[in-house]
């Protein structure tokens, strides 16, 4: 019989590893609490290593032809004094791929269409399982030979399997995120840090701009007029950031408060169920937390074919054994990124725009040195011998 597996959460890291356990031969079930699919959020910057996972799924070549390549980027001071430059092209040389913007929901429909007919179920929410693989559902009980708890930072199911973790905490900073049409002159990508403050600029397909906004805020404050916060904090900076937020439209800001797992979790299984993405690691957003997650689902794909469901335990603590520690890594790493931007003593903020000017101390978005060890990933089948560039 054709193994069965239930995934809670229909985001990036949901979608991704029915995807991968489609095709590897599964029948899935893919539950949303959300009553319909609305591929709400932003952009994401998709880098070498998400691309790579999506090649194996069949969907990289419609990634790279619908988003928008990043062909520069920076830092700048809210003067808009450049602290560093750089031509994102050396990203390409390096490992083969560019960097590609692409709103969330375009990512979210290539995946779901990626599902056979009757696979995604919305408006179910998963609300426990048990290690042995009973489901329970807002419908009811069903059985499964795999969970993938893809049920986000406050995983249900991550709570239940390790009570005594302490779960999400807040990273010190809030996040905004909108999306405006591109004005009708040259806009270049870019971060720009001030103190305890960051703003980003990144292309999308269809003339649309992503930007995010960060701040240094107490958790849980929130404004009647999201807009008009935003504006309050980023709108006497530089050009093009007024102009930008101007056309931001009532109601169409996004804010969270940024939290992560910042104590690891001792395994990212038990018995049948499986955590990815959010769910095993939330990380602060400085290092593509989005292709972490492709390359959880399609790792787990790929270590979990059908046939192999006689040997679930041990393809489970081999997924762990690969995933875990690449996790810890790049959730530090991007923990250390975000205290930079985080920082709010002027002789502080001075010393680090020195360090990004002068001693290289760029973020990773920049640097070729810093992105070995995040974006060269190659999925666990694959060679990275002979990697091409692509045109």
């Amino acid at each position: 019989m054709t193994p069965h597996a239930v995934i809670a959460g229909a985001g990036v890291a949901g979608l991704t590893s029915a995807v991968a356990l489609h095709q590897n031969g599964w029948r899935v079930s893919v539950f949303d609490r959300a009553p319909v699919l609305e591929p709400l959020g932003a952009g994401l910057g998709l880098t070498p290593n998400a691309l790579r996972a999506l090649d194996v799924l069949g969907l990289g070549d419609a990634v790279r032809e619908r988003g928008a390549v990043q062909e520069t980027g920076g830092i700048r001071r809210p003067d808009g004094r450049w602290l560093a430059r750089s031509d994102l092209a050396f990203i390409r040389a390096r490992f083969g791929d560019p960097v590609v913007g692409l709103h969330r929901r375009d990512i979210i429909t290539m995946l779901a269409e990626a599902l056979p007919a009757g696979s995604l179920r919305t408006g179910v929410t998963v609300t426990s399982a048990t290690r042995d693989g009973v489901v329970h559902t807002s419908e009811g009980e069903l059985g499964a030979d795999l969970v993938v708890a893809a049920d986000g930072i406050g995983s249900r199911l991550r709570t239940a399997l390790f009570p005594a973790h302490p779960g999400p905490v807040y990273a010190g900073y809030t996040s905004w995120r909108m999306v405006v049409p591109v004005p009708d002159y040259l806009v270049e990508a870019t971060e720009t840090w001030g103190r305890g403050t960051r703003f980003g600029l990144m292309h999308l397909p269809d003339g649309l701009l992503h930007l995010s906004a960060n701040s240094v805020a107490p958790p849980r404050e929130r404004e009647r007029d999201e807009r008009q916060a935003v504006l309050r904090r980023f709108g006497h900076w530089h050009a093009p950031i007024p102009e930008l937020l101007a056309a931001v439209q009532p109601g169409q800001v996004l804010h969270h408060d940024v939290a992560e797992l910042a104590t690891p979790l001792p395994a990212f299984h038990s018995g049948r169920i499986v955590l990815v993405g959010d769910a095993a690691h939330a990380m602060t957003p400085n290092i593509g937390p989005a292709c972490l997650a492709m390359e959880d689902a399609v790792t787990l794909g790929l270590l979990l074919p059908a046939d192999r469901v006689s040997d679930l335990d041990s393809a489970l603590a081999e997924y762990t054994a690969l995933r875990l520690p690449r996790a810890v890594a790049l959730a530090r790493r991007s923990r250390r990124v975000g205290l930079a931007g985080q920082w709010t003593w002027p002789p502080a903020v001075a010393a680090r725009n020195l360090g990004i000017r002068f001693g290289g101390l760029l973020p990773a978005s920049v640097t070729a040195r810093a992105l070995d060890g995040s974006v060269d990933w190659w999925p666990p089948s694959r060679s990275p011998a002979a990697p091409s560039a692509r045109g």
